[in-house]
């Protein structure tokens, strides 16, 4: 495999027989930016050569995988274990040998589901290096994948991709915007959600954003419609997409709460 140009700005590797490399078309949206020094890239061989990852727990029986020192946007990805095999959730740009060795210690990786474009990274390397799984991503941002491999895309509001693993499209960040319903660790409901759902600095609230380094608000009424979404399925955790952006109890409600605060700072209801 070609050794892809991953850009330094959101991590994202792409095809340079498919698309150019003046600009990352993900980072010139204006959800994301260009560095102040322009655009930048960097390589797979040269990442390995600077970084390596760091497996370890989330909570007991999640794991995580995120590399050190912090590369681009700096989320972790996270191995969802279950029936027919782990999910990856989310993705990070860096994937090598050792990493590849402590997640075959858990059961290695059945598929790959990832919340929105700016974690897109190296998803294709990562498929690769786990026999090809498939790779989830939401059909309404198919325009936003600039790499080749077993991409499968999805419709609609829900797609269990795995037993016990569902995915839902609250479409807040991008319209694809997804997040993911699973059991937990203990059972009583969980939900990973990257950046869709986003865990802040005070654990008992989320927020919803179009852009987080740009502080563009989500719109009202995609705000309403992940609360609707969200309430058939029971959760009380959220894990959002950095080490310990967790809410650990209490997160329907947090959900629910927050969408009202948010609401209300703009005069408006839930």
């Amino acid at each position: 495999m070609a050794d892809r140009p991953i850009c330094i700005t959101c991590g994202v590797a792409v095809d340079l027989d498919r698309f150019d490399r003046d600009d990352c078309v993900i980072c010139t949206d204006d959800r994301q930016y260009v560095g102040y020094d322009g655009q930048q890239w960097t390589t797979l061989t040269e990442l390995r050569a600077g970084h390596t990852n760091a497996v370890r727990e989330e909570a007991p029986g999640l794991w995580g995988v995120g590399t050190e020192p912090a590369f681009a946007i700096g989320q972790r990805a996270l191995i969802v274990p279950g029936e027919g095999g782990n999910l990856l959730w989310d993705c990070i740009s860096l994937v090598d040998g050792p990493t590849v060795d402590r997640v075959n210690q858990f059961g290695g990786l059945a598929a790959i589901a990832i919340s929105h474009p700016h974690y897109y990274s190296s998803m294709v390397e990562w498929s690769e290096a786990f026999g090809g799984i498939p790779i989830y991503l939401h059909g309404d941002d198919e325009k936003w994948i600039r790499a080749s491999g077993n991409t499968r895309t999805w419709d609609g509001d829900t797609a269990e991709i795995l037993p016990g693993r569902t995915l839902l499209n609250p479409r807040v960040h991008f319209a694809g915007g997804t997040v993911v319903h699973w059991a937990g660790t203990d059972g009583r409901g969980a939900l990973c959600t990257g950046d869709i759902v986003q865990v802040v600095a005070d654990h008992r609230w989320v927020s919803f954003m179009y852009s987080y380094p740009n502080l563009i608000p989500e719109h009202p009424d995609t705000v309403r419609r992940t609360v609707k979404l969200l309430s058939p399925y029971e959760f009380e955790t959220i894990y959002g997409a950095w080490w310990g952006r967790v809410v650990p109890a209490d997160a329907k409600r947090a959900v629910t709460r927050s969408a009202r605060r948010y609401l209300e700072h703009l005069g408006l209801t839930l």
